[in-house]
């Protein structure tokens, strides 16, 4: 669970410092740095599995090309900066496998890792990637409170395994060519690993294991977790075949494979009878969704079936339909952890329909009230909108509003993203409080030609901070809002 993200140097992210809880929804015009947010996630997650170049090229840079390495950086004026950095607060799981197989206990469940780069070529036009700084601590059960911002239940809190040691796991010692990076015994075993950082292709918690190193495994698998989602209904309406992969692909791909194991699982109660139960809140006329076994093409397909009895495959089911699908099923598969992003969940669904898909994101994510756990995993969604139906609907402490801005650093001119909340939100609050976007901003949102309020308020259940002293608000729903809004709520 990442609960905290700054950012400098990265494409449009100038010197961002974004905090997020179980559920964020991003609200931004088009080409205002949303994506980029996920793009700094990404790159994270990469850099936890590959080289430094490697996870690079893997991320579509400010062109828009993947592989261009120097586009990732910050542009001002006409020139590139050179520098980039980041640091993540983190919730990692207790307990984890390495590649072998080897189980590893995090010594602390809490952690903060930094890691600054800086680009260089080497005269032939070659790039490389040189790590400048690269640290791994745990962040002290005196300073939990602080660092995480939101409403937590104690019981959840309990869950979170703290350490009282007073070393930390990665540090950078020295500078220019004496700079090394150190690896830390991790416990009362094992010994000091010292590397050169110029020399390293990629950083040293992607090599981590669980002989020697388990929290800082324990790191590498929940960034390595991390990842975007773009569900593409074409992906969604293939067939998967007896061998394919049973998780559900970044795409949607898979869907009837993941589907299949799920429903030969383990889980409790039925899993047909859940995903119909849930996929009727989108469809109100569906009685089951099944997976159609042809063994003599030896392929899966999905089919839903309404309460006629008419079958209804997969390549003739709406967009929509099979988003909401795959995130149903999502919900249910206790293999899906870590960060999920999502662009615009909302394409496909009818606006009458967008709190039933709020509710089913908000069900997915993390709940505050339980302990961590199997039936609570660290699994955490964040999203990003420009629809109205969304930031209108979403509790305003899951909101944050993307602008890109003006700014002069006394040379160059050049445009950096923004991010704001809103105000008597936890992220306002606090020692490290976010800006606050001016109430105006939200005017396209909540006062955009032809749109009216949707009126059932009991479709969005909240089940985090509200019992738990902070009362979760509808956007739409605030007082100091209403002069916005184009059918402003009345009391009863």
């Amino acid at each position: 669970m990442l609960t905290r993200l700054k950012v400098k140097g990265f494409k449009s992210l100038a010197d961002v410092d974004v905090r997020f809880g179980p559920f964020t929804c991003i609200a931004g015009a088009n080409a205002v740095g949303k994506s980029n947010l996920f793009d700094a996630i990404r790159f994270l997650s990469a850099l936890a599995d590959r080289s430094l170049i490697e996870a690079a090229r893997s991320v579509r840079s400010a062109s828009g090309r993947g592989g261009d390495i120097q586009g990732l950086f910050q542009r001002r004026g006409t020139s590139y900066g050179s520098q980039m950095s980041f640091e993540a607060d983190m919730i990692v799981p207790r307990e984890g496998e390495d590649d072998l197989g080897q189980r590893a206990e995090a010594a602390s469940m809490f952690l903060r890792y930094t890691l600054k780069l800086e680009y260089r070529t080497n005269g032939h036009y070659q790039d490389k990637l040189e790590i400048l700084e690269e640290s791994l601590t745990h962040i002290k059960r005196r300073e939990v409170e602080g660092a995480l911002g939101f409403y937590a239940a104690t019981s959840w809190l309990k869950s979170l395994k703290l350490s009282t040691r007073k070393s930390p796991f990665i540090t950078t010692e020295g500078d220019g060519t004496h700079r090394e990076i150190w690896i830390h015994q991790d416990g009362r075993q094992g010994r000091t690993f010292r590397y050169k950082a110029a020399e390293l292709p990629r950083t040293v918690l992607s090599t981590a294991d669980a002989t020697e190193r388990p929290t800082m495994l324990l790191a590498r698998l929940e960034m390595r977790s991390w990842r975007l989602l773009q569900l593409e209904p074409s992906a969604m309406r293939e067939p998967d075949s007896f061998i394919s992969d049973r998780r559900l692909g970044a795409d949607g791909s898979h869907l009837a494979a993941t589907f299949q194991r799920l429903a030969g699982s383990n889980l409790p109660g039925d899993v047909h009878v859940q995903v119909a139960n849930r996929v009727s809140e989108l469809i109100g006329d569906i009685s089951s969704v099944d997976v159609d076994v042809d063994n003599s093409r030896q392929s899966l397909s999905l089919i839903v079936r309404d309460r006629s009895g008419v079958a209804y495959h997969a390549r003739s089911l709406s967009d929509g339909t099979l988003r909401f699908i795959a995130l149903v099923i999502l919900e249910l598969d206790p293999e899906e952890d870590g960060v999920i992003c999502l662009e615009e969940p909302e394409n496909g669904i009818h606006p009458a329909r967008i709190p039933a898909m709020l509710k089913l994101l908000n069900d997915i994510a993390l709940y505050l009230i339980e302990p961590i756990g199997p039936d609570n995993p660290l699994r955490q969604i964040i999203i990003n909108t420009h629809s109205p139906s969304i930031v209108a609907q979403v509790f305003d402490r899951d909101l944050l509003v993307t602008e890109l801005k003006d700014a002069f650093d006394g040379t160059n001119r050049y445009k950096q993203t923004v991010f704001s909340c809103l105000p008597n939100t936890w992220r306002a609050k606090g020692a490290m409080p976010m800006p606050l976007v001016p109430r105006g901003q939200l005017l396209a949102y909540l006062n955009p030609t032809g749109y009216s309020i949707q009126e059932d308020d009991d479709e969005l259940v909240d089940s985090t901070s509200a019992p738990l002293g902070e009362p979760a608000v509808r956007v739409v729903d605030r007082a100091d809002l209403q002069m916005f809004v184009a059918v402003p709520r009345t009391e009863a």
